[in-house]
């Protein structure tokens, strides 16, 4: 394991989100889970206001002003490193100003292009997903044209190409695979399996793979997916397999019992 992944820990302060929807839609609540977060050992906190599981309908700019920025405010002042999880150029701008370091875009510049200028101008770390829908229909366009990180790999280099065209440096790309978006779960294990295809664009990569769908078909029992707060086991696993293939950062919910399995590794390398 060349270097310990970075832990980002998800704040959603969303009424819809699939894992914790409505949970810390109140701002103080968002913040204190920030803070926890922090505590249990995370090392960046995204902080979203907008739900992007399957389905979900999008809220006005206002609403996703209303809720991200005083969290982004009160955690900045904090002194924790904080991303921003939006797709709109004006919740970014405002979020940089709040104290924001980091542009996590799931869209990768494609929902609204001006976000690609905002984090040129601002020098912010910006994280480009693969993406081809937005959520209410994303899960039809779940075709891939030959195998799916093959083709992710191909569709992320041309969100990369557009990315340094508007002036983002190349050392302040981040890129994400986009786990269960616009892919079934079978795509979803094919991607894990061969992400060295994603890795060899050359840029550091984050992925999510927390509490998705995928885990919970995986672990079903009688056909039931197993429920959203009991697939953590074998998310861990993934985790630890991305932390030993030099992984730049995974997108949690749960950062301590990432945080233990990365200390764990960490402590067996270290006697290597």
């Amino acid at each position: 394991m060349a270097s310990t992944p970075l832990v980002m820990g998800v704040v959603n302060v969303t009424p819809d989100s699939f894992s914790d929807g409505g949970r810390y839609l109140d701002a103080e609540r968002a913040i204190a889970h920030g803070r926890r977060l922090l505590a249990d050992g995370a090392d960046i906190l995204d902080v979203g206001g907008e739900s992007t599981r399957p389905g979900a309908t999008r809220p006005l700019l206002e609403e996703e002003l209303d809720r991200v920025v005083p969290v982004i405010e009160a955690l900045a002042a904090d002194g924790a490193t904080v991303s921003v999880d939006t797709m709109r150029a004006e919740v970014a701008a405002a979020a940089l100003g709040a104290g924001a370091r980091i542009v996590n875009d799931v869209s990768g510049g494609l929902a609204d292009p001006g976000i690609l200028q905002v984090a040129a101008e601002s020098g912010a770390t910006y994280v480009a997903m693969h993406w081809r829908a937005h959520s209410d229909r994303m899960q039809d366009f779940t075709t891939y044209d030959g195998p799916v990180a093959a083709v992710v790999a191909d569709e992320l280099g041309a969100r990369v190409d557009a990315i340094l065209a508007a002036g983002v440096a190349r050392d302040r790309i981040v890129l994400d695979p986009g786990l269960g978006f616009a892919k079934t779960g079978d795509q979803n294990w094919e991607l894990l399996g061969r992400i060295g295809l994603v890795r060899d664009l050359g840029f550091p990569l984050l992925v999510g793979a927390s509490r998705k769908r995928f885990l919970g078909d995986l672990l079903a029992t009688g056909g039931t997916p197993r429920p959203v707060d009991e697939r953590e086991f074998a998310h861990v696993a993934i985790v630890a397999a991305l932390a030993l293939d030099g992984i730049w950062g995974v997108r949690v919910h749960d950062v301590r019992a990432t945080r233990d399995v990365l200390t764990a590794l960490d402590r067996i390398e270290r006697e290597k």
